[in-house]
């Protein structure tokens, strides 16, 4: 018997909770994990995911919100259509702004493919329903205290609930909980590279109730740094101003917020115009590059933050952890099926390849756009040039377009 067993004591008042043994052992339930269960699950393949969050927390937490067309091709194909078909906002292009001028980049017109605008919390909602309507496990406020055996045919997770400590052993682990989570953290250090880049900035974001300013995204340069007009919604907008790591949010209060991104965003035809509004919420995102290689170990599989992190800046992040479900579940039917390991074994290969692709991307777009404390004249004449070379060129523009909308 395979799943979860619910028994009480009438003794005492608390739940005993008896896991039995599944077949892949998911931690994380964001993106990737819910959308690894999911394509599991039309495979016929067993799993349990456990998340250390209240499904609340996940559902609402706001991060990324730009989905490549083979992202929302695949929630339609799995079944979570419903929603993201009526409420993603669509786009064709998106602007670069600099010297206090617009200039378009029409990325359908240059690869026939538009940018999805559809938030991650959305997206997490959209698949915990269907995980759970199809009769799924996810244990919630279950938080990952060791994986054991990793390197065996029977490893497994234990796990704290309120109730208990438990463990569910398993065939496969995969690890989707994030940069912070314990799974790539248990890897020995002898087995795996790590790479890092620090950015010298973060982004001050804040989501606001106000209509979006603009129909598309608005990537600045700016002397003062960069900023970005982005939106989640017809009714509600993000928008990004670049700042120090260490910034303190109670050096910027709204009005402060909103001048900044006025002056930044500002036209010289004096076209453009942003109305301040309420701001919902505030923060600072750091800004960091990095891959750990690779990303399995034993029968452990990373997915998603947990193996590769890419700044905001090129919109990667939750379309490169869907990709690496896509692998990683590829490979496991492929091993269930004729209990052939070679998808498997050539997991880590195959995605970082589009990894590092990606990387490369966001670098790009993140040293382009961003003003840096050390930079001299020279610097900052480069980076305009560069910027002009993009908006002039129709194959530096098609280069753009075509990492923006993402591979196949």
């Amino acid at each position: 018997m395979h799943g979860l067993a619910v028994t009480r004591d009438p003794g005492i008042k608390c739940f005993t909770l008896v896991l039995m043994r599944t077949q892949v052992g998911i931690v994380g339930a964001g993106p990737a994990g819910l959308l690894l269960a999911r394509l599991l699950q039309l495979e016929g393949i067993e799993s349990i995911v456990i998340e250390s969050r209240t499904r609340k927390h996940v559902e609402e937490r706001v991060r990324a919100g730009v989905l490549e067309p083979g992202s929302v091709d695949l929630m339609v194909q799995i079944g979570a259509g419903e929603r993201i078909t009526k409420l993603a906002l669509q786009h064709h292009g998106i602007e670069l702004r600099f010297n206090h001028r617009g200039h378009r980049i029409d990325m359908q017109e240059l690869t026939g493919r538009s940018i999805f605008i559809y938030g991650q919390n959305e997206v997490v909602k959209d698949l915990t329903n269907l995980r759970l309507s199809a009769g799924g496990q996810i244990c919630f406020e279950a938080e990952a205290t060791a994986l054991e055996g990793l390197d065996t045919t029977a490893p497994c997770i234990r796990f704290r609930t309120h109730e208990a400590e438990q463990k569910i052993v398993c065939d496969f682990v995969a690890g989707c909980d994030g940069f912070h989570g314990i799974s790539r953290a248990v890897i020995p250090a002898a087995m795996k590279n790590e790479y890092e880049r620090i950015y010298p900035f973060a982004w001050l974001g804040i989501l606001a109730e106000i209509p979006p300013p603009c129909d598309e995204l608005i990537y600045t340069h700016h002397q003062r740094g960069f900023a970005l007009v982005s939106m989640r919604s017809p009714t509600i907008s993000r928008l990004y101003l670049q700042c120090t790591p260490d910034e303190d949010l109670a050096n910027w209060p709204e009005d402060r917020i909103w001048e900044e991104l006025a002056t930044r965003l500002a036209t010289d035809d004096g076209a453009f115009h942003l109305h301040p509004g309420c701001v919902i919420q505030k923060g600072i995102t750091g800004m960091r590059s990095f891959v750990a290689e690779p990303m399995q170990f034993g029968n452990m599989f990373l997915v998603g933050d947990a193996a590769h992190i890419v700044p905001p800046t090129g919109a990667k992040g939750m379309n490169l952890a869907m990709a690496d479900a896509v692998v990683l579940a590829k490979g496991l039917a492929e091993y269930y099926r004729s209990a052939d390991r070679t998808l498997l074994d050539r997991y880590s290969e195959v995605c970082l390849r589009r990894v590092w692709r990606f990387q490369r991307f966001s670098w790009w777009m993140t040293s382009m756009l961003h003003s840096f404390e050390d930079s001299n004249v020279f610097d900052r004449r480069r980076q305009l040039a560069e910027l002009e070379y993009v908006v002039s060129s129709r194959a530096a523009a098609t280069s753009l377009a075509e990492n923006y909308v993402g591979m196949p």
